[in-house]
């Protein structure tokens, strides 16, 4: 194996290193928020700075591997993707983080759970977990055949968003007294929401890096 493809293989390696700590963020983050863990939620905010490190990292050694080799086509693609794909892990390990100090700060932890269940959110945290394991295994195979389903969770996502507003509606209309947790309830589904579009985005950049396709913005192969 030549130099140049060793380095670019411990590039992906410590992507896939980052990918665990953050999918472990996040997982964790369902099980504080859904018990009102305070010491898992402490945890998951110690651990904030490991997956902004390997941010760090990830960035610095792709800008030198390309700085030193020169890649161009596939071996180009997936150090641009790598680079990427290490700067939407860190914002998914922000709202995981953002989940735990929501718990953390325990002053809205008594939510209704009938009012947890009609939102779906649990559901939407196993989707989400889903989305991002499988894309990881997607990088893993270099097969992109379960695309498409993977994105399609997605939508499973934004349409348990697009509901709550009228489920949290409905419910501080009847308990007014709630409202300001109810606030804060919203808050941290729109985090939810905003992982899955991470998770389709990572996706898309796996898709660049091994098809040479465009799937963002309806964009077509180049």
């Amino acid at each position: 194996m030549k130099q140049s493809e060793k380095e670019l293989f411990a590039l992906k390696t410590e992507v896939g290193e980052m990918w665990k700590l953050v999918l472990s963020q996040l997982q964790k983050s369902k099980q504080c928020f859904l018990t009102g863990d305070l010491e898992l939620a402490k945890d998951i905010i110690k651990r904030e700075k490991d997956v902004d490190s390997f941010e760090l990292k990830v960035d610095y050694n792709t800008e030198n591997y390309i700085a030193l080799y020169s890649p161009v086509a596939v071996d180009l693609r997936l150090a641009l993707s790598l680079i990427k794909i290490s700067t939407m892990l860190e914002r998914i390990g922000d709202h995981a983080v953002g989940i735990a100090r929501h718990v953390r700060d325990d002053d809205c932890n008594a939510i209704n759970p009938q009012l947890v269940e009609d939102l779906k959110i649990e559901k939407v945290f196993d989707v989400l977990i889903t989305m991002l394991s499988d894309s990881f295994v997607t990088l893993e195979s270099e097969n992109t055949s379960t695309t498409t389903r993977i994105l399609a969770k997605d939508k499973e996502v934004n349409k348990c968003y697009r509901d709550s507003l009228d489920i949290l509606t409905s419910h501080l209309e009847m308990h007014v007294d709630e409202i300001r947790c109810g606030l804060k309830v919203l808050l941290l589904i729109r985090k939810l929401e905003r992982i899955g579009d991470q998770c389709s985005n990572i996706i898309e950049e796996i898709v660049f890096y091994v098809d040479a396709k465009v799937l963002k913005h309806g964009g077509k192969k180049k």
